[in-house]
């Protein structure tokens, strides 16, 4: 067995995948053989968890069946919404009320005697936590500004429904598509944290419940999840300071600061999600406030074309545009995390399930670094 040591496990296969794969160097992403940028816009977030679990893209029928399917179990149980409200109350970070909701979705689990080796059980579970984790954060969110959640709608997708619950109106077509787009955008991205995560819970044969609970776990640290959130955080900052964009980033590069946004694990150019989501945003600043796309489009092009980071291998990720279109949409800036998680659920799921079918524990090793010969002294005499 090789003793390299490969921290982080970078650069290390641990598992063949069909469900996506990521070019970092032509910044290309494709899920099961299909372009994210076909995928953006050509498919809806319900046809894209299907493709992930299926293989393939549905039918028309296949499609409304299962989005009728997901509609049919948006509802959370009386004490799932209690216990959203008591952690509203108690200001608890929204990614914390989420992993805790997840868990309890288990407690009203139709299928609670399943075989664990039972995958189409495991998928119902999946599709189960799918349709309820929008109207958790919905409600959470709700109780947070001391109002009643709202009852999902029946006719709206899960991206309109979600903005739907959060606010108490009908999201127009544009916003409606662009949360949509966003959702497909994040359902998955080959093993990262969240995903290995939940893959490794699962290979232990544990229920998709507590793979996903881990996933959320996961994502919730700032290595990982989060960096949208400090992008927004940025861009507040530099409207506050009454700077113009151009300075406001010269001064900040000078100083040393590093501008949340940039850079990724994986791409050595912009992220192809990125593109998208910048499209939409210069989209949604048409018909509204351009005030934020103007400065992250001026942030971009210094540090690309001044600073040529992108020669450097460091350009603009998804997150660096998706803070901007969330905060557009009327989305609180710490629920983009939890948002995240509501999209990457469907990669979660079908990474686990794809595991499963040829499970294997996952059991890595570490190297030993510590004393062998050390003397056990009696209590009484240390």
């Amino acid at each position: 067995m090789a003793d390299d040591l490969n921290k982080g496990l970078e650069g290390v296969l641990v598992a063949e995948s069909a469900l996506s794969s990521i070019d970092g160097d032509a910044g290309r992403l494709i899920y099961r053989g299909y372009s994210i940028e076909d995928l953006a816009e050509g498919a809806s977030y319900e046809e894209v968890v299907y493709l992930l679990w299926h293989g393939r893209l549905p039918t028309a029928d296949e499609l409304e069946e299962f989005t009728a399917a997901i509609n049919e179990e948006r509802e959370v149980s009386e004490d799932v919404l209690a216990t959203m409200e008591r952690l509203a109350a108690a200001d608890e970070e929204p990614m914390a009320a989420l992993r805790t909701a997840v868990s309890m979705f288990s407690a009203s689990e139709p299928e609670t005697d399943a075989d664990p080796e039972d995958l189409e059980a495991a998928l119902r579970k999946g599709r189960r936590i799918t349709a309820k984790i929008p109207t958790a954060l919905a409600a959470y969110e709700r109780y947070r500004l001391d109002e009643d959640p709202v009852d999902p709608h029946p006719d709206l997708g899960l991206a309109a429904n979600f903005l739907y619950m959060l606010s108490g109106e009908e999201p127009d077509d544009v916003a409606a598509e662009t949360f949509d787009q966003a959702l497909i955008l994040h359902a998955d991205h080959g093993l990262n944290a969240s995903t290995f995560t939940s893959m490794v819970i699962g290979s232990t044969m544990a229920d998709i419940y507590g793979a996903v609970t881990g996933g959320v776990a996961a994502l919730s640290g700032p290595l990982h999840g989060g960096a949208n959130q400090d992008v927004m955080e940025v861009l507040f900052e530099i409207d506050e300071s009454g700077k113009d964009p151009l300075e406001w980033v010269e001064q900040a590069t000078d100083e040393g600061r590093r501008i949340p946004g940039f850079g990724h694990r994986v791409y050595n150019v912009k992220d192809p999600r990125a593109k998208i989501l910048q499209a939409r945003s210069e989209e949604l600043a048409e018909t509204g406030d351009d005030k934020w796309y103007d400065i992250t489009t001026t942030i971009e092009a210094y540090l690309t074309e001044e600073k040529g980071l992108v020669e450097k291998g460091i350009a603009p990720n998804v997150d660096f545009y998706s803070g901007s279109v969330y905060y557009q949409l009327g989305i609180p800036i710490d629920m983009y995390t939890p948002i995240f998680a509501m999209s990457r659920v469907g990669g979660w799921v079908g990474h686990v399930l794809e595991y499963q079918e040829d499970n294997r524990l996952i059991r890595p090793r570490a190297r030993y670094t510590g004393s062998d010969d050390e003397e056990l002294v009696p209590i009484d005499e240390r």
